[in-house]
């Protein structure tokens, strides 16, 4: 989440000081909430999405003020800024157009033009253009060096606003007599952000590696090289700078947990393939057993209303099975120490 003092000291450290912070300030008064919220919404389609990967967007991987809390330069980092840039423009332009704002409202710069074959544009789009522009001036003001990861979040944060425009759904209106669809006047909406999230997804599975060119390092004085390196891939595309590490593995150095020890799924009602696949990446390819584990839900069930005025519940209780990653010489032994047990029960029975 963007915290208020990142953007102070930003306004704080900016040149021309007196001016220039002042607006920043009023416009920081103004927007901050939706810009927080945008923010955290990212940050949970980052979970969401990364549930039931190797690397399933921890914590400290979630700040935007990247050369500090996000050491690295790989897909991840490049997914976390990407949708937290996109999560501030779509809560931006969501609230733009719900009025919350007195200086925007809808984009109707394109209204009673001709769209395509028997429609024209009319009604009242999302303005994203208003979402991009102020999300710009707060994301992409966090970001205040000049070397090549700075260069490199700077990319994402714009491949995530453009996933925003790139998702924008038509929706249109039918006009003509006794219900007939002579003409049509059509808008674009948002999508649900969700939409966003698995767009943006994909593109983290075709991340882009930039290898820099000669003279390009971590330097002010390298910018016109790293600026080349940058310039042969497509705003739209996910850009990183070095490849990930093995997630599989606990790593106390770069903070990663590995995946012993995490949930995974097996089976249950609409599981989609990569759900179904998790045991086997999160547990088996990373060298890792099953294990299942039974666990008692409790919930409030058959609730009823009495007057006046209650509503009273029953405990219902629920055993459910869950499956973990644990090491492979535990499971074994667990196994072992059942099956013993199986064995010196036969031979009871049988005396």
């Amino acid at each position: 989440m963007i915290e208020p003092i990142q953007f102070l000291v930003y306004c704080a450290n900016t040149y021309d000081m007196m001016i220039y912070s002042s607006v920043f300030l009023q416009a920081y008064l103004i927007y901050s909430s939706s810009v927080a919220a945008g923010a955290q919404s990212g940050i949970e389609e980052c979970k969401y999405q990364f549930a039931w990967d190797r690397w399933n967007c921890p914590e400290r991987a979630l700040q935007l003020s990247t050369h500090r809390s996000l050491r690295s330069a790989n897909r991840e980092t490049a997914f976390v800024h990407a949708i937290s840039s996109a999560g501030v423009m779509y809560t931006l332009t969501r609230n733009c157009s719900l009025g919350d704002f007195d200086n925007c409202g809808c984009d109707d710069t394109r209204n009673g033009q001709r769209g395509g074959t028997g429609w024209q544009w009319g009604g009242c789009s999302d303005n994203v253009g208003f979402g991009e522009a102020i999300s710009k001036q707060f994301v992409d003001a966090l970001e205040t060096g000049q070397d090549a990861r700075a260069a490199m979040n700077l990319h994402n944060n714009e491949a995530g606003r453009k996933a925003v425009k790139g998702t924008m759904q038509k929706t249109c209106k039918c006009h003509g007599v006794s219900g007939s669809c002579t003409t049509q006047t059509c808008w674009l909406q948002l999508p649900e952000f969700r939409e966003v999230g698995n767009y943006l997804k994909e593109k983290y599975h075709r991340a882009l590696k930039v290898d820099l060119l000669r003279g390009a390092g971590n330097s002010a004085a390298s910018r016109g090289a790293i600026a080349e390196s940058f310039s042969s891939f497509s705003r739209k595309e996910l850009v990183h700078l070095e490849d990930s590490p093995d997630y599989c593995l606990e790593n106390r150095t770069l903070g990663l947990p590995g995946t012993e020890g995490r949930e995974c799924l097996k089976k249950g009602k609409n599981l989609n393939k990569w759900e179904k696949r998790s045991c086997k990446r999160l547990c088996g390819e990373c060298g890792l057993a099953v294990e299942e584990r039974k666990a008692e839900l409790v919930s409030s069930c058959n609730c009823k209303f009495h007057w006046c005025c209650a509503v009273k519940c029953e405990q219902c209780r629920k055993t459910v099975t869950k499956y973990f990653c644990v090491k492979k010489g535990g499971q074994r032994g667990k196994n072992e120490s059942a099956g013993s047990r199986k064995k010196n029960l036969r031979l009871r029975k049988k005396h």
